[in-house]
């Protein structure tokens, strides 16, 4: 057998130029396939997390018919009992209490439908992002009669500014219609430009007072300590506090649960692809090699080496490329997908179509460990595999016909 992998080995080197071919191709495969995978879960975290920070939190608590029409009558039940399970749950890191109403923002400029939402401004830093996305004036530390801060999307839509007034009107718990005036403290931006377009934060208080009710709690969104005990939480609420609904962020966002679902199967599919096109390439020049070497391999085998010996001295060549290129190809996107996974990669070129799909102008890649090792050990499966056929080729030789060949 040792005689047979010193063969397979120089065999492999016989023919530099056809050898090194194969090895940069499947190098330069790996290196563009792990990347482009790495990009995938790059934008979809980015997504996921940008979701998150921005406004959807990891759970949220509504009265259970509330989001079917955001009737400012359905409040959270039993806030108090709540709040307090909640400051007791030790996998709860934060959470807020929101008061949100529908209405219709206006100007001289126009109008738009929008969700107003009263929030406790220190609360609210400990579970969004909100405050760290200001692009003009301040956050809730300014103004002091009715502060507002908006998105940049819907501030360009009415032609707002820092310190101009908007109306907001809404339809009251009685079926009045209701007007108020808001002045604007700052403009946000976050990764979702629908997000900024449709919503816009106030206090609480305040809100709490224009609805008459101060104990008005429509909405309460949650940070967990990570997302492993995010549906155990949610379950735990829906069991103690069966008059609320607590919801888990890929249940309030099904798209991007389903994403998160499906990633992991996206990822041996496509190196999947990736590697079968790459075992055509290889079938190909071992079947070269073994038709050059026809005259060789029937000398061998007339001389006593048998089949199963031919057969290994195939199958071995065709690996050693494997192992040759393989470590280069993964080492390479290791390198990379790192580099990139620290300092991102600017698409602020295509930064306002990947805002529509709630994603950040700036994608940092990432690849598990656990995926570099499986996607190395489907590389040797598929490269055996492509070794099959040219070594059963070799092995319908007729030695003595072979040896006379040309």
């Amino acid at each position: 057998m040792k005689t047979v992998f010193k063969i397979a080995w120089r065999n492999v080197w016989r023919n530099k130029l056809r050898s090194l071919t194969v090895i940069l191709s499947m190098i330069l495969g790996l290196w563009s396939g792990l990347f482009t995978v790495s990009m995938m879960l790059g934008l979809n975290d980015q997504r996921m997390d940008s979701a998150i920070d921005s406004y959807l939190s990891h759970i949220q608590i509504h009265h259970p018919s509330f989001t079917e029409n955001y009737d400012s009558e359905l409040t959270i039940n039993d806030y108090d009992s709540l709040s307090y399970f909640l400051k007791k749950e030790q996998s709860v890191k934060n959470f807020s209490s929101r008061t949100i109403i529908s209405a219709m923002a206006s100007t001289a400029h126009g109008s738009a439908g929008v969700r107003l939402i009263g929030i406790d401004p220190e609360d609210e830093m400990k579970i969004t992002t909100v405050h760290k996305s200001m692009v003009k004036g301040t956050y809730f530390n300014s103004i002091k009669s009715k502060p507002a801060i908006i998105g940049k999307k819907l501030a360009e839509k009415l032609k707002l500014d820092v310190k101009k007034k908007i109306y907001l009107t809404f339809v009251d718990k009685d079926g009045n219609q209701q007007r108020i005036k808001l002045k604007i403290e700052g403009v946000f931006k976050t990764a979702s430009s629908l997000f900024d377009r449709t919503n816009i934060y106030m206090k609480k208080q305040d809100l709490q007072k224009i609805l008459h009710n101060s104990s008005a709690v429509h909405e309460i969104g949650i940070i967990c300590e990570n997302l492993d005990v995010v549906d155990k939480i949610a379950d735990n609420i829906n069991t103690k506090f069966k008059k609320n609904k607590a919801e888990s962020w890929s249940e309030i966002a099904p798209e991007l649960g389903y994403a998160q679902e499906i990633m992991g199967s996206v990822i041996y599919i496509f190196m999947g692809i990736i590697l079968i096109a790459l075992s055509f390439g290889i079938i190909n020049t071992m079947l070269m090699a073994v038709l050059e070497r026809k005259k060789e391999l029937g000398m061998l085998m007339s001389v006593g080496l048998n089949k199963r010996k031919v057969f290994l001295m195939i199958v071995f060549e065709t690996i050693f490329i494997s192992l040759v290129a393989a470590p280069i190809g993964i080492l390479l996107s290791y390198l990379l997908i790192s580099y990139f996974g620290i300092h991102g990669i600017d698409l602020s070129v295509v930064g306002e179509g990947l805002e529509e799909f709630g994603i950040g102008t700036r994608i940092y890649t990432k690849l598990s460990l656990n995926n570099y090792w499986t996607i190395s050990v489907l590389t040797l499966i598929v490269t055996f595999l492509s070794s099959l056929i040219p070594a059963r080729r070799a092995l319908k030789l007729n030695p003595a016909e072979a040896v006379r060949a040309l």
